[in-house]
């Protein structure tokens, strides 16, 4: 059984959330919790949101008196990149120079130990 989260639109560089999410690929969803709150990055905090939100999407599928959250691998974690917002700033001379803000797309997905 397999339940998805997915956080989109969200603001920084898939670049160094995808570094972040190689440390809790196919671990317990526990021990990725645990992880994540003893990283020192302030950009966890969507990852964390996200994670919790594919354990809880797991438990309403199939039923809290059947699995538990011990019950949970986290199967895949990715970030994409989205779309970009360009903004300008003044340049050398009165030209402007661009400056691209970064967007990112997380997609999580739990399964339970068997379905691994």
């Amino acid at each position: 059984m397999e339940a998805t989260a997915k956080a989109r639109f969200q603001r920084g560089s898939a670049r160094k959330m995808n570094r972040i999410l190689t440390l809790i690929r196919n671990k317990p969803v526990t021990k990725a919790l645990a992880i994540l709150d003893f990283l020192p990055k302030p950009t966890k905090m969507t990852i964390i949101k996200t994670l919790k939100s594919a354990s809880a999407n797991a438990l309403l599928k199939v039923g809290k008196a059947k699995i538990t959250q011990q019950d949970l691998i986290v199967k895949y974690a990715a970030a994409d990149g989205g779309p970009l917002m360009k903004r300008f700033r003044a340049g050398p001379r009165g030209s402007a120079s661009r400056i691209l803000r970064r967007t990112y797309h997380i997609q999580i997905t739990v399964a339970t130990k068997e379905n691994k």
